[in-house]
């Protein structure tokens, strides 16, 4: 279905989520706080409804405008430092595209076809591609995530939780905010929005944002800035409310992203020439040349009718589309020995209906879910030392339906019991074409001259058809002002096809691989102590993971063996703490800390020489899971020039963690500490701000994904990714 057929559809339809936000500004509502930090009840949306933090029995962070803007929060991987258990970066090779772990589960493969473990929504729209969702904070109510498996109440049935990003709507008054940042490395970035009520029951907004800044590197043979950012976005929206019952909002958003190829840094010298280390790790000396640009755009559709005191019912409609061209050398040299030239495109439209019941005694919410998605792409592995391309290239098509409701009793007024249910049926169709070329060139497949193929490694198409019900129950117990909980609840994601998959090397690749699922075990208790001065939230955890999936690929004889394999168990526990101290009227104090263990208990490799499955358990560990995360802000409040002064020093540190499921001592991270520091002033009239920060103070180097194909096939290709270097930046914004 095109893009045109499915915005008519959405329109026509008069039912959609609220828009997507597309990468803009870091800047935080109008209403930006201009006294002390406020002790008001947390209010999230985590079951569908409006609940107090301290009452909702999920795990789940809650990060309100106000905070992710005193410090300096660029986007939505600053998540990373203040979450505990919880990995959200920039993928590597990208600039935009998302990489999500929550308690050791996740996605690092952006590969299209390619399911993510941790589902990510913007205002209740599932976003099912990775690629183009690093989200800027923009004029936002909140953030919050969601840890361990959500399906009985979110659109897409995820194993590992859900990123909730949720936007504000228009409003009734006119309103206007423009920004301007300066900063490290030629930062230059400009914003707009606005809203315009049109009468007192329709109003217009819009927003546009300009982002630029050198790289923090640069590329030694083509002379490139390397690490750099070049974005412009855009989105307009309408909000309709005929009648206090009847909402509407409708909204298109687009997001082009132009920076440069990230190649990453070479960690060991190779044979051939130009192999050198170079001396600044976010230095390359990659020679591939090509087409780099990532766009993104969508429609969505709300509707929502207030049929009376307790019932409303909901509808969220939604489309979107992507393209994504991108070139990686993989061996960060002028020579071709390890190219990959790529293009994936994807489509999907979503459609949820949900009745949400509001009673005295009884609260939940029932819906069916629809998905229609389509994932397509190509890419060549450029074999230079041998003179042969392998091109490889395919599509999948999803279509899936499910039934969910979560419904809460209370028995007393103390004592809550939740029950919840999800049946979801998935189709998909896999193509997977696989095939090498002579030349050590682009093949057809990625806009190269027709040819004829030395010899066909994959070439089929199958379908699978997946179902799974998973339910959800939890008891909470109100003490007055702390609630304990113990809950029970399973997460499904459905089985797939590896659109990398080599039929030589691996003949059962053309069956697909099979659902995996979590059966997670949690007792949390949440509330107010130490008289009121402390808001907390814990939680202790037990996931028994079962047939996870683990996409993989290594080095083989005549190029690289792709998997993606149902590995067996395994078992995940640890345990989460994070709250808000007010320590005085002018002093308040955010933390987080969470630990993590988690353990293969089964792991099947497929061994290519014996051919057979092997347990190899005992040599593998999990990936991006690091065993402590810890966060502490300190948030100092004071009146200056007649406005108000708002100065936040932090610490975030997070333990040795490995890249891949094979441990490596040169890709791996052996832990880091980051430093950061924001100030940000309001004029008396809230008209005016002012705000400075200073991200990564240390100058600390971390790794936050690499490559590893050695051997002198590859000359030794093994090359890291990095996390941003210390920065600094400054901004002035204008509202009314």
């Amino acid at each position: 279905m095109t893009l045109r057929r499915k915005l008519t559809t959405a329109a026509v339809l008069l039912a959609s989520a609220s828009f997507l936000p597309i990468a803009a500004p870091a800047m935080a509502q109008e209403t930006s706080a201009t006294e002390a930090p406020s002790r008001d009840v947390v209010t999230v949306t985590a079951r569908r409804r409006e609940e107090s933090l301290t009452d909702v029995p999920v795990s789940v962070s809650a990060l309100s405008a106000e905070r992710l803007e005193q410090i300096g929060a660029p986007d939505i991987t600053a998540l990373q430092a203040i979450t505990p258990n919880a990995t959200v970066q920039v993928a590597r090779g990208s600039n935009s595209t998302l990489i999500s772990f929550i308690r050791g589960v996740g996605q690092q493969d952006p590969l299209w076809g390619f399911e993510p473990g941790v589902g990510l929504y913007v205002d209740d729209v599932y976003v099912a591609r990775p690629q183009a969702a690093v989200l800027d904070i923009f004029d936002i109510e909140r953030i919050e995530v969601l840890r361990g498996p959500q399906g009985t109440l979110y659109g897409r049935n995820t194993v590992g939780g859900a990123i909730k990003y949720v936007t504000r709507r228009l409003g009734d008054e006119p309103r206007f905010l423009g920004r301007a940042t300066v900063g490290s490395f030629n930062q230059l970035d400009f914003t707009a929005s606005g809203a315009l009520p049109l009468s007192d029951s329709f109003a217009i907004g819009g927003a546009v944002a300009r982002y630029t800044r050198d790289g923090y590197g640069e590329n030694l043979t083509t002379g490139q800035e390397h690490y750099d950012k070049d974005v412009t976005a855009f989105r307009v929206s309408a909000e309709w409310e005929p009648t206090d019952s009847l909402f509407f909002r409708l909204a298109y958003d687009r997001v082009d992203d132009d920076s440069n190829p990230r190649h990453g840094h070479r960690l060991v010298a190779g044979a051939a020439p130009g192999t050198q280390v170079p001396a600044s790790i976010y230095d390359t000396r990659a020679g591939m040349t090509g087409d780099q640009s990532v766009s993104s755009e969508g429609l969505s559709l709300s509707a929502e009718w207030a049929v009376n005191d307790v019932l409303t019912l909901r509808s969220i409609t939604a489309t979107r589309e992507g393209n994504t061209d991108t070139i990686i050398d993989f061996d960060n040299s002028p020579s071709p020995t390890l190219d990959i030239p790529a293009f994936y495109a994807d489509e999907q439209f979503t459609q949820e209906f949900q009745l949400a019941y509001e009673g005295e005694r009884v609260q939940g919410v029932v819906g069916v879910y629809y998905l229609d998605g389509s994932a397509e792409g190509a890419f060549d592995t450029v074999l230079g030392g041998l003179g042969i391309a392998i091109g490889t290239g395919g599509d999948v098509q999803t279509e899936s339906i499910a039934l969910f409701g979560d419904v809460s009793f209370d028995i007393t007024e103390n004592l809550a019991v939740s029950v919840g249910a999800r049946y979801t049926e998935d189709e998909k169709t896999g193509t997977v074409f696989r095939a090498n070329y002579l030349g050590a060139g682009r093949t057809p497949l990625t806009g190269g001259a027709a040819a004829t193929p030395l010899l066909v490694r994959t070439n089929y198409t199958n379908t699978r058809s997946f179902d799974q019900f998973t339910p959800r129950i939890s008891v909470s117990y109100d003490f007055g002002q702390t609630t304990a909980y113990a809950s029970f609840s399973q997460g499904f994601k459905s089985g797939g096809f590896d659109m990398r998959g080599d039929a030589i090397f691996t003949p059962d690749t053309v069956n697909g691989y099979d659902p995996e699922t979590v059966d997670n075990y949690e007792i949390g208790f949440k509330g107010e102590g130490i008289g009121g001065i402390l808001n907390f939230s814990s939680a202790l955890f037990w996931s028994e993971y079962s047939d996870q999936q683990v996409t993989t690929q290594v080095p083989a004889a005549t190029g690289i063996a792709s998997f993606v394999d149902n590995v067996g168990q395994s078992t995940i526990y640890g345990f989460e703490f994070e709250g808000t101290a007010f320590l005085t009227d002018s002093l308040t104090a955010n933390f987080a800390l969470g630990w993590l263990q988690a353990e293969f208990d089964e792991f099947l490799r497929y061994n290519l020489t014996t051919m057979q499955f092997e347990d190899i358990s005992d040599q593998v560990v999990f990936q991006n899971s690091p065993e402590w995360t810890g966060y502490l802000g300190l948030t100092w409040t004071s009146q200056l020039a007649g406005g108000q002064l708002a100065v936040t020093p932090s610490i975030s540190y997070r333990d040795a963690y490995s890249q891949f499921e094979f441990p490596n001592a040169l890709l791996d991270e052996d832990g880091y500490t980051l430093v950061d520091l924001g100030a940000v002033w309001n004029s008396p009239n809230g008209r005016w701000q002012l705000a400075a920060y200073g991200r990564n103070l240390t100058d600390e180097e971390y790794k936050i994904g690499g490559y590893n194909f050695p051997g002198a096939l590859f000359d030794n290709s093994i090359v890291a990714f990095y996390g941003p270097p210390r920065t600094f930046s400054a901004s002035v914004s204008f509202r009314y």
